[in-house]
């Protein structure tokens, strides 16, 4: 199992902070840089919800998704952008017109009598000088500031966080006259081997553009210090490293396809051909909501569990790896009140304890679940106060249950 184990380093990983302490600089580590976790895999993770806002009423579901789109058209033609043979001067094309969607983010930190700085990335998102970026990058900012490409600094208020996507928006009062926004793509599209670019603000170094292609998607990574995950993640071989949090993740044909925010590595807090980003269907989900109301409330199921491996299969004699196991249920959740049951024990199997007898979930509405990352899928896609039939098989049975999703617990 150690050998499998890797490292999300949610803080500074996808480019966290490059802090640069002006007193007590061993401390301030501690306070400004969460401290990385491991996992085994990316599949046991507990399931997506939401966070109940005290006094607020809303509907999320009537904010307008994300329509807008760059001021002057991107240069790489569609044949280009479907090629893996890019020269440089397409590249230098496109950077040329996205580079002025980018922004680099300085956040100034004071916390008992400790001072220091860091950076990160954003891009802008509408006209009106809203600006996407990682919560990780501003969650403890008492002063944010955004430079522009053209060098242009101002400084930028916080409109909304929310930590369980690491989003955050952030404003300025006015954009510089030939800086744009940048389109927001459709991150199911997005497939292995597409040519994608990165632009941010790698250890400081703003403006900075990185190459590669979609290693994978459908990853399912943390969120941070909350015990939730983000499903339909994309992972790259693009150069991500401290100081690109937040910034995007770019298709050849200009669009925003991912909000760069994590690596995976040995422990080491620098890229090692491994980077995440959230996907860009969640930007459309979260970032009017958090111009709007400050927060985001995900739908709260209830459960941990994982996928149905073999030794999953073998201990509850399953008859497929189909599926999404439950291992525990909260008490007092939506999954607890709608009967659905966790292991009820264990076996060895080749000296592993593997937990046993625990449903299994197979659709969710009707739609097949084939594993946890599906299920979580599923999940994050409702609202609270929705409910959704959820299909598993207990005691070699198939049953239907009845959930309503509640808001998501502090």
């Amino acid at each position: 199992m150690d050998k499998k184990t890797i490292t999300w380093i949610a803080g500074i990983g996808c480019g966290g902070l490059i802090l640069l302490f002006l007193v007590l600089v061993g401390t301030v580590v501690l306070f400004l840089v969460p401290q990385s976790s491991s996992v085994a895999t990316t599949n046991e993770n507990i399931t997506p919800t939401a966070v109940q806002v005290q006094g607020i009423e809303r509907t999320q579901v009537t904010i307008p998704t994300l329509t807008q789109y760059p001021r002057t058209p991107i240069v790489v033609t569609p044949e280009a952008a479907g090629s893996a043979d890019f020269s440089s001067a397409t590249l230098s094309a496109l950077y040329q017109q996205l580079n002025p969607g980018v922004v680099n983010i300085t956040v100034y930190v004071e916390q008992q009598g400790m001072t220091g700085r860091g950076a990160g990335s954003g891009f802008i998102l509408d006209e009106t000088g809203h600006i996407v970026t990682n919560n990780h990058v501003v969650q403890q900012a008492d002063r944010v500031s955004v430079v522009f490409f053209d060098g242009t600094e101002s400084e930028a208020e916080i409109v909304g966080t929310d930590p369980d996507s690491d989003l955050a928006v952030i404003r300025v009062v006015r954009l510089p006259d030939a800086a744009h926004v940048l389109t927001i793509g459709n991150s199911d599209d997005v497939q292995v081997g597409e040519v994608v670019a990165a632009i941010g603000n790698p250890f400081g170094l703003g403006s900075s553009l990185s190459v590669g292609v979609v290693s994978a998607v459908g990853r399912t990574i943390p969120s941070g210090p909350r015990p939730f995950s983000i499903p339909q993640a994309i992972q790259t071989d693009a150069a991500i490293n401290p100081g690109n949090s937040g910034g995007p993740l770019l298709n050849m044909r200009g669009e925003v396809i991912g909000v760069n925010a994590q690596i995976a590595s040995g422990g080491s807090p620098v890229n090692a051909g491994v980077g995440l980003a959230i996907p860009a269907n969640v930007v459309r989900r979260v970032a009017p909501v958090l111009i709007e109301v400050g927060t985001y409330q995900w739908p709260w199921l209830g459960i941990e569990g994982g996928s149905v491996d073999l030794i999953v299969q073998e201990a509850n004699d399953l008859t497929t790896q189909q599926g999404a196991y439950i291992h525990g249920v909260v008490p007092d959740s939506p999954a607890d009140e709608a009967g659905l049951q966790g292991s009820s024990g264990s076996t060895l199997i080749e000296s592993f304890e593997v937990p046993t007898g625990g449903d299994v979930v197979t659709a969710a509405d009707g739609k097949p679940v084939a594993d946890f990352s599906d299920l979580l899928l599923e999940i994050s896609l409702r609202n609270p106060g929705d409910t959704i039939i959820l299909t598993i098989m207990r005691d070699s049975a198939e049953v239907e249950v009845q959930v309503e999703l509640a808001p998501r617990p502090e």
